[in-house]
C-alpha cells in the first residue's frame, strides 16, 4: 500500500508541474522574454552602460511570470471556449486538472512578484508590464469574439516586450524603445495571420473569426498578411534611420531577411494552401529573434 502510494505521488508530480507550463503556456513566455533581452541588450550597447546579472534575472524572470499571468488569465477566461476547440481542449481547465480558483492563485502569485522583479529595474518597466498584462487579458482576450480588429489590439501587448528592455536601460519612453515596439507591432500581423490562417476551421468552432477578411482563407485576407509582411522591411529599418544602426552590412541583412520573409508571405499569397501558411508562420517565428539580435550584434560586434 505504501508503495502504491509513493508511486502514485511521484507520477502526480510532473503532471502537475506539466499543468502549470500549458497554463502559463512557458514556452511562449520564454519566446516574449527573448524579445524583451534583444531591447535590454540593444539599448546597452547603444547607452554604454554595464550589465549584471540580477538586473538579467529581475528582466528574464519577471518577464516570465507576467507572461505567465497573462496567458493563464486568458485561458481562465476562455475556458469553456477552449473546451470546443481542437487545439485547446487539453489545457488544464478543460480536462478538469485545475480549478479556477487554483488557476486564479497561480495568476496572482505570478502576476505579483513579476511585477515586483520589473519594479526592481524601474518604474516605467512594471507599468509596461501591468499594461501588457491589462490590455492582453480584459481588453484583447474578450474582443476576439467580437471584432477581427482585436488583432490589432492584441498587437499592442504583444510588442511591448523588447520595449520593456530598453526601458530597463534607459528608464524613460523615447525613441529607442519606441524603435523596437513599432518593428515587433508590425510583425504581430502576419504572425498572427498565419497562425489564424492555419488554425480557421478550429478557431470558428469557438466562435473566433480573426483573419483579417470575412471571406476568411481568401485572396483577400492573403494580401493583407503580404502588405504588412512587406510594410514589415522599412519598419524594421527605423533603429537605421534614427541612427541607433551604426553598419551597412547591418541595412543589407536586416533588408535581405525581410525580403525572405515577404518571400513566403507572397507564396501564401498565390497558393492560399494551409502548408505555406505553416511556413509563413514558422519563418516568422525564426525571423523575429534574427531581426532583434542583428540589431544587437551591430552594437556589439560591427
Amino acid at each position: 500500500m505504501s508503495e502504491k502510494t509513493t508511486t502514485s505521488q511521484v507520477e502526480k508530480k510532473p503532471s502537475k508541474r506539466k499543468d502549470y507550463m500549458l497554463f502559463t503556456k512557458i514556452r511562449l513566455s520564454v519566446s516574449v522574454v527573448v524579445s524583451a533581452l534583444s531591447g535590454y541588450l540593444f539599448a546597452i550597447g547603444i547607452e554604454g552602460k554595464s550589465s549584471s546579472g540580477l538586473e538579467l534575472l529581475y528582466l528574464l524572470l519577471g518577464g516570465i511570470l507576467v507572461t505567465g499571468a497573462s496567458n493563464g488569465t486568458n485561458q481562465i477566461i476562455e475556458k469553456d471556449l477552449d473546451a470546443q476547440m481542437n487545439r485547446t481542449k487539453m489545457r488544464p481547465l478543460p480536462q478538469g486538472n485545475m480549478s479556477v480558483r487554483e488557476g486564479v492563485v497561480v495568476v496572482a502569485v505570478c502576476l505579483i512578484i513579476g511585477t515586483w522583479m520589473l519594479y526592481q529595474l524601474n518604474l516605467y518597466a512594471a507599468v509596461l508590464g501591468l499594461l501588457s498584462y491589462v490590455s492582453y487579458s480584459f481588453v484583447y482576450t474578450p474582443m476576439k469574439r467580437i471584432s477581427p480588429w482585436a488583432v490589432l489590439v492584441g498587437a499592442f501587448p504583444g510588442a511591448i516586450s523588447p520595449m520593456i528592455g530598453a526601458v530597463a536601460v534607459t528608464g524613460e519612453f523615447g525613441l529607442l524603445p519606441g524603435a523596437l515596439f513599432f518593428v515587433q507591432f508590425v510583425w504581430q500581423f502576419p504572425h498572427f495571420w498565419a497562425i489564424a490562417w492555419i488554425s480557421h476551421e478550429d478557431y470558428q468552432q469557438g466562435g473566433f473569426d480573426l483573419l483579417p477578411s470575412k471571406s476568411g482563407k481568401s485572396k483577400a485576407s492573403a494580401f493583407q498578411i503580404m502588405f504588412y509582411a512587406l510594410l514589415l522591411i522599412p519598419f524594421s529599418l527605423f533603429p537605421w534611420l534614427l541612427g541607433y544602426i551604426e553598419s551597412n552590412i547591418t541595412v543589407v541583412i536586416i533588408s535581405v531577411l525581410g525580403l525572405l520573409f515577404f518571400l513566403y508571405a507572397y507564396k501564401l499569397y498565390r497558393t492560399l494552401e494551409d502548408a505555406d501558411a505553416r511556413k509563413l508562420m514558422f519563418a516568422s517565428i525564426i525571423y523575429l529573434p534574427l531581426i532583434q539580435f542583428t540589431y544587437v550584434l551591430d552594437r556589439f560586434f560591427v
